[in-house]
């Protein structure tokens, strides 16, 4: 067992308590004596509330010397008593956190869908399902309807409601741009992978999205990935403004693999499987 008192971090600690608990008693014991002793004098201020008026007195120089003390000690401590480079337990699990996402990065890394699917299905049921419903459905509406993602389906409804909070430089993709056949047409060359002739109705979505819908080099979402898991790790990666609020990102809070996983789950929801 390591002695405690052969850590200097361990005897800081406690060398600053001691002086804390010194200070404390040595101050509460003056002032509840000065205020057993002591007369109210000095000058007193021009405002006053019902009557009730303020000394200008000056401030205690014990109070300002305390003040003062505490800005040299916190220097000293940042540069000389606890240098940034010394050990920190903090460190030291963040460290061992980013060895166990590689050991399991490594061990997943050829995982098969259905590894991915059981995979991803216990992250959603921990990270999304609060806000979309067990079973990925938006819960009436209160969130997004996962069910859909991935299914012509689901660009319609991106088509109809517009995309906010994924912060592409392009901005957001506003609500109506297409309706009626237009949006079906659309949404269909979408969800089937952009696969066969282009409708004329695209180059609405090209002026952001490009002509071959891979966002032109990051200034927009790739939707040429849509129903793929890349493209709800784009999302994860990027977080989202939805229905009862913003979801955060979630980059470094999952591993790729997670994301990767999550993706093959949520796609699978439109699927029934």
């Amino acid at each position: 067992m390591n002695n405690m008192f052969q850590d200097k971090i361990n005897i800081m600690a406690l060398i600053a308590a001691a002086v804390i608990l010194v200070l404390t008693i040595y101050v509460a014991g003056k002032y509840i004596k000065q205020m057993k002793t002591a007369k109210s004098e000095g000058e007193l201020a021009d405002e006053n509330w019902d009557g009730i008026g303020e000394y200008k007195n000056e401030l205690p120089s014990g109070w300002a010397y305390t003040y003062l003390a505490t800005m040299v000690w916190a220097l000293w401590y940042w540069t000389m008593g606890y240098p940034v480079d010394a050990f920190s337990q903090i460190g030291q699990y963040n460290q061992e956190v980013q060895q166990y996402k590689k050991q399991f990065e490594s061990k997943w890394a050829n995982a098969d869908e259905n590894t991915l699917r059981a995979m991803g299905e216990g992250v959603f049921l921990v990270q999304c399902a609060p806000c979309h419903g067990i079973a990925g459905d938006g819960m009436g509406g209160k969130a997004a309807d996962l069910t859909v993602w991935g299914s012509k389906e689901g660009v319609l409804e991106t088509i109809k409601n517009g995309s906010k909070g994924l912060g592409f430089p392009m901005g957001e993709m506003p609500a109506g741009l297409l309706s009626g056949k237009a949006a079906e047409k659309v949404a269909e060359y979408v969800a089937n992978g952009m696969k066969g002739p282009q409708p004329a109705e695209f180059a609405t979505c090209a002026g952001c999205h490009g002509p071959d819908g891979k966002g032109m080099n990051g200034m927009a979402p790739d939707i040429s990935e849509y129903g793929t898991p890349a493209f709800v790790e784009m999302v994860l990666d990027h977080g989202k403004k939805g229905f009862i609020g913003t979801m955060v990102t979630f980059k470094g809070r999952l591993t790729p693999i997670q994301e990767k996983a999550v993706g093959t789950y949520i796609l699978s929801l439109s699927r029934g499987e």
